[in-house]
């Protein structure tokens, strides 16, 4: 029936249309289905738990906005043609007429839902008993105060005797989208529907708050400024959404309808911004990606020029110009995660996951809002479930940052081998086992011999490459669970847990000779090498080994350079 319903609809608003002609039997098929589309809606079943009501509507279009119930009265509705009445951004007012139906012998109370709250001015017209139009001003430019039902939502009673047939008019305005989400519920219907939105709710908000909290424990713990980013595009965010689900007017500042839609700007421009902030620390794109970075520092200055507009011009006015910079700065983002994750970036993974959450939501939702995917909770609730499951995801980038930041903290930035720092701490690990369990130690000292010489006659780059090229030999032949480390300036050292000086002479003389046959014959490299074990001599502490190999290194050295020596205890 609905979908004859549509047909007949469409074909009587082409009828009205001027200098269309139509076969009279097209005219008598429209005729028929748009009197089958004004029948009133009859109030049982399904449609009294949540029932759209899209497909039930009559519209009028007053583009002045000058129109009154009077005179709306004795004009032509057309029939709603689609499964929603969304109308984007609209300067004219809509008026929207239903008739109900109350066949039974029994009154009927129930309750007709706006789910929309980001309506500006909203008015409902109903005629009481003895005919009179009676009418419930409401809106978001309104007090909170003057709904019917003290609710974050657009609430009407209808009161419906028995056996009794009513017509009903709502009027929408709004410098916002116009979005026309009508369901009717019974009051017991309503009541459940409410306490399970409040759950979820509550576990949205709860989740953010959790969020916000645990990761600015981290940024007290760290000091990374990545993390005060993600505080403030999550922090902003969170609460953009709830002024998009009306629970800030109705809970933080009801009586400032001014605040309740400005605030929207606001936190939709602090979010836009905190989100490219995050977007290119997290991703360092300024090394990894420094075009589209400096794009997005662009957009960076663009959304604080309209965040200072936002006092100088009405919401109406900005509200588009936010809604185009907010498209621009999504695919900017995803721009900025793609071309990290090419150039290896590992944050770049959970970025990417996490806007694609983003985005799956935002589209489920928006198919519900045109009528393609059907109405209910998921559908309904996708959107704000994506945006959680990506502040989840943007979270684990923080945290793959944190171990990036904590393995670089150990790492020499030029070899990329282990540095002094983790020298230092796996010397103290393996002298402590070797006191415990008896495991033995050797530790190889490197130096490439005559380094200074080498820098002053081909300069410090030659001199770097050098470095580079003993640290790719010592990657290639040192093995787990040894540990090659850049020990400082042209010194290496190997750490050798569980291996004994003939095992540590092996591999020494293989770096030796490695080193010298890959050097160049016009610059040859070589390195004099010293060993300590803890099998060969009494050592109390890793520093006592580690002068031990030293003193061997200064005796290979000594004796000639470009040769391996042993630590030999004094007589």
């Amino acid at each position: 029936m609905t979908t004859a319903n549509q047909a007949g609809g469409l074909l009587m608003y082409r009828l009205l249309k001027p200098g269309l002609s139509l076969p009279w039997w097209l005219i008598v098929l429209g005729l028929l289905a748009g009197m089958a589309r004004a029948e009133p809606l009859v109030l049982e079943g399904a449609i009294l738990d949540g029932g759209n009501l899209s497909a039930h509507l009559q519209l009028l279009e007053d583009p002045q906005g000058s129109l009154t119930l009077e005179q709306v009265q004795g004009m032509t509705f057309q029939p709603n043609m689609a499964n929603s009445a969304n109308f984007g951004f609209s300067s004219s007012a809509w008026w929207v007429r239903l008739t109900l139906d109350n066949p039974y012998d029994r009154h009927q109370e129930v309750l007709l839902r706006q789910d929309y709250p980001l309506i500006d001015w909203l008015e409902f017209w109903a005629p009481d008993a003895q005919g009179a139009w009676q009418v419930r001003r409401t809106g978001d430019r309104t007090p909170f105060a003057s709904r019917e039902v003290q609710h974050r939502d657009f609430i009407f009673v209808v009161d419906l005797p028995a056996h009794s047939q009513r017509t009903y008019y709502l009027r929408y305005a709004s410098g916002g989208p116009v979005n026309i989400a009508l369901s009717l519920y019974s009051p017991q219907a309503l009541i459940e529907r409410i306490s399970l939105e409040q759950l979820a709710y509550g576990c949205y908000y709860g989740g953010f708050l959790a969020l916000v909290l645990y990761n600015l424990f981290m940024f007290l713990a760290v000091r990374d400024r990545a993390f005060l980013f993600y505080l403030l595009y999550v922090s902003c965010y969170g609460l953009y959404m709830a002024v998009h689900n009306g629970l800030t007017y109705q809970f933080l500042w009801p009586h400032n309808p001014a605040l309740a839609n400005d605030s929207l700007l606001l936190l939709l421009g602090l979010s836009l911004f905190g989100g490219l902030k995050f977007t290119r620390t997290i991703l360092a794109t300024r090394r990894l990606a420094p075009r589209l970075d400096l794009l997005g520092r662009a957009l960076q200055a663009l959304c604080l020029l309209l965040l200072l507009a936002i006092p100088l011009f009405s919401y109406a006015q900005l509200i588009q110009p936010y809604s185009y910079l907010t498209l621009v700065v999504t695919l900017q983002l995803l721009l900025l995660g793609i071309a990290a994750f090419v150039a290896g970036s590992r944050p770049a993974r959970y970025y990417l996951l996490a806007w694609t959450a983003l985005l799956v939501g935002v589209t489920v939702y928006m198919l519900k809002t045109f009528g393609w995917l059907p109405h209910n909770w998921m559908t309904q609730n996708a959107f704000q479930l994506g945006s959680l499951i990506e502040m989840l995801l943007l979270s684990l980038a923080l945290g793959a940052r944190v171990r990036d930041l904590h393995h670089d903290s150990y790492r020499d930035a030029l070899t990329g081998l282990a540095n002094r720092r983790q020298f230092d701490e796996r010397m103290r690990e393996h002298c402590q086992q070797y006191r415990e369990h008896g495991q033995p130690l050797s530790l190889l000292l490197l130096d490439i011999d005559h380094f200074k010489r080498f820098n002053d006659e081909f300069g410090h780059q030659a001199g770097d490459r050098v470095l580079q090229e003993v640290a790719r030999l010592l990657q290639l032949e040192v093995r787990r669970p040894y540990t090659a480390c850049r020990y400082g300036g042209e010194e290496f050292a190997v750490i050798m847990p569980d291996a004994r000086g003939e095992a540590a002479e092996v591999l020494a003389e293989r770096l030796r000779r490695e080193l010298r046959r890959a050097s160049r014959s016009d610059a040859p490299l070589t390195l004099s090498i010293g060993i300590a074990s803890l099998d060969e001599g009494r050592f109390d502490s890793p520093e006592q080994l580690f002068a031990a190999a030293d003193s061997a290194l200064y005796a290979a050295k000594s004796g000639g350079r470009d040769r391996v020596m042993h630590w030999q205890a004094a007589d």
